[in-house]
């Protein structure tokens, strides 16, 4: 029982090294992606919930993950993907916002109060990650990659990423 609880606290910080391609300053386990980790029949098993559930990412992931792992003595790795309930920018770790900000990517918000403007809603207003004005457009609502939106500040005139909530 000791020897399980080890290579699951093992395999967690594995996990914590394996990078979203698609935002490299993000771990799966600062993005929030990991629900679980545990063992099954000897073999660990990590059930992981896309960001959204045609993230063209979660290949790469999944290899990554396995040979991470497969790397450091663990065999037979079952990956197993869950979408419901579905992923949402609340699992991300506090400190993966940070990592994110520091990145030029703007982080979700933490109370995101308007996920979808509609005719009696406004946008809500998103800080710029370089010099944190809230005078800021959108320009697109997708950036470089579909879970996030491109931005404009209008004080600093950089463009910027926004990780959409959801």
């Amino acid at each position: 029982m000791v020897e399980a609880m080890e290579d699951l606290k093992t395999i967690w910080s594995l996990l914590e090294t394996v990078n979203d391609p698609e935002i490299p300053v993000l771990s799966v386990v600062d993005l929030g992606i990991i629900r679980e980790v545990r063992m099954k029949e000897g073999s660990p098993e990590i059930v992981l919930t896309p960001t959204y559930s045609g993230c063209p990412a979660m290949d790469m992931i999944r290899m990554t993950i396995r040979m991470t792992l497969l790397q450091h003595g663990f065999s037979g790795v079952i990956l197993t993907t869950v979408l419901s309930p579905a992923w949402t920018t609340d699992w991300m770790s506090e400190q993966g916002k940070e990592k994110l900000m520091a990145y030029g990517i703007a982080p979700p918000q933490p109370t995101q109060t308007v996920c979808h403007p509609g005719l009696f809603q406004r946008e809500e207003a998103i800080p710029c990650p370089r010099c944190h004005s809230y005078h800021t457009t959108r320009i697109s609502e997708f950036g470089s990659t579909a879970c996030k939106a491109l931005y404009r500040c209008e004080d600093c005139l950089e463009p910027f990423d926004h990780f959409k909530c959801h």
